[in-house]
């Protein structure tokens, strides 16, 4: 429930209006199905490295064993910051999101509220975490699947008037809107929709029995996910023209416009846009409650392995690292730039900011499966006795990291086609990746650090 809660969230239940728009249903559809084909490679190699090996550092760890302690440093502050960030983001739009009901309400006083909710639910203790994260993911669970319910029924003429048909995906350019530009366009939404998979290999440190149940979540989360997400945008593509003005303008700030409030009320749900706001609401804290025991717990690990201030490291009595948490929700109180240069603006940079350090992680999961590997085998290891074996390699590996770079190269690609090239946008696009090569290139020469050589990586359980 967390991997699958942390990757169902506003980029299902708004922008996937959005990219509709911009693709069309098809291309929509290719879109988030290649990029959760990357994703169920990703997971396969981290489930091999988390059952292996399962650490609260997870991929920070991995990084430094299997590639090298520069790398291992650049990867651990990046996802550090990625939802660090995140969560301040997910607290701007949880005060657009309040103004639904409460138009009146300076936006800054929810994001407090909401800061202090979440960072009372990390300090209590990982169960703590765990179980409200449940709670959380069972809400949008729910959502989605009613949803799907619905939506069937209603393209099949059961319900809420005669059947649409295929009418929406032939009408105008549909099904592929603006061809492969369109599709690259939508690369990193869906990137930053699927963000959130990876929580399974962090989780996995606190785990009972990371060994039994990291692999069944490996197995099940990735086709739960990429069933939600492949359903609904078929059912929203099947529902709602691409040309619908109200996919265009698809965000946080008007829920009576997203795709699945739409849906609701074409099938006669009453107050479905209250319905969808309290449930996106649940969705922005559940990420947000994410991002802050990921973000804490990543920075622990840091600072247990020397890589950030040791004490940072120290636990309390219920084993949570409240120093780590304290310097995390911090950088949560960006959120209060809301008040300086208006929330939706803010919104949009911090989300920026963050979404292409996702995919700079995931290629260091891949990076480091591929190595860890080599190295098991080059030291004498079969993969027979491995816990969890990836099923793709080397394939899968490679492959996952050869579309990473491809989304991360081509985020510059639907600016400069357009011939809207301007410095602003093409900053905010790259945003992420001076910043990762910085910390790697800057460590590297700070200390002089060298590759792992395979045949004395550390391949051990501990």
């Amino acid at each position: 429930m967390i991997a699958m809660g942390g990757a169902i969230g506003t980029g299902l239940f708004v922008a996937s209006g959005n990219s509709i728009n911009t693709a069309g249903p098809g291309g929509a559809l290719v879109a988030y199905a290649a990029i959760g084909f990357m994703v169920f490679l990703l997971m396969q190699s981290l489930g091999e490295m988390a059952t292996h090996l399962p650490v609260a550092g997870s991929f920070e760890e991995y990084s430094t064993r299997y590639i090298s302690r520069s790398f291992g440093f650049a990867i651990g502050w990046n996802y550090w910051y990625n939802w660090a960030i995140t969560v301040a983001a997910e607290l701007v739009a949880a005060a657009l999101v309040m103004r639904y009901w409460f138009p009146d309400v300076p936006a800054w006083i929810w994001s407090a509220l909401f800061l202090v909710i979440l960072f009372s639910l990390n300090a209590l203790s990982a169960r703590a975490y765990g179980e409200s994260e449940f709670w959380f993911s069972l809400v949008k669970v729910i959502t989605v699947v009613i949803f799907l319910v619905l939506g069937v029924l209603m393209i099949l003429g059961i319900l809420g008037g005669p059947s649409p048909g295929f009418h929406n995906w032939t009408a105008g350019e549909a099904p592929f809107v603006n061809g492969f530009t369109g599709i690259m366009a939508i690369f990193m939404v869906a990137g930053f929709s699927f963000q959130g998979t990876e929580l399974v290999g962090v989780a996995a440190g606190e785990a009972d029995n990371p060994r039994e149940t990291v692999p069944k979540a490996i197995r099940t989360v990735f086709l739960r996910i990429l069933l939600f997400y492949i359903g609904a945008i078929a059912v929203i593509g099947f529902l709602i023209p691409y040309t619908d003005p109200h996919l265009l303008a698809s965000d946080v700030e008007d829920v009576s416009i997203s795709p699945f409030t739409l849906v609701f009320e074409h099938a006669g749900v009453l107050a479905a846009a209250s319905v969808m706001n309290a449930v996106i609401l649940t969705a922005i804290l559940s990420a947000g409650n994410s991002g802050l025991y990921a973000s804490t717990r990543m920075l622990y690990a840091l600072a247990k392995g020397g890589k950030a201030p040791r004490f940072l490291a120290r636990v309390n009595r219920r084993g949570v690292p409240m120093l780590a948490l304290l310097a995390t929700t911090l950088i949560g109180m960006f959120c209060f730039l809301t008040t300086l240069i208006g929330e939706g603006q803010a919104y949009v940079w911090l989300i920026n900011a963050s979404g292409l350090a996702g995919f700079i992680v995931w290629m260091g999961i891949a990076w480091s499966h591929y190595r860890f590997r080599r190295a098991y085998v080059l030291q004498g290891g079969d993969p027979k006795n491995l816990t969890y074996r990836a099923r793709f390699f080397p394939i899968g590996p490679v492959v996952a990291l050869i579309m990473c770079a491809v989304v991360i190269l081509g985020q510059g690609y639907s600016l400069i086609t357009s011939g809207e090239v301007n410095a602003l946008g093409l900053l905010s696009s790259y945003l992420g990746l001076p910043v990762f090569l910085a910390l790697w290139l800057g460590h590297k020469v700070v200390t002089k650090d060298k590759p792992v050589d395979l045949l004395t990586a550390d391949v051990s359980q501990h």
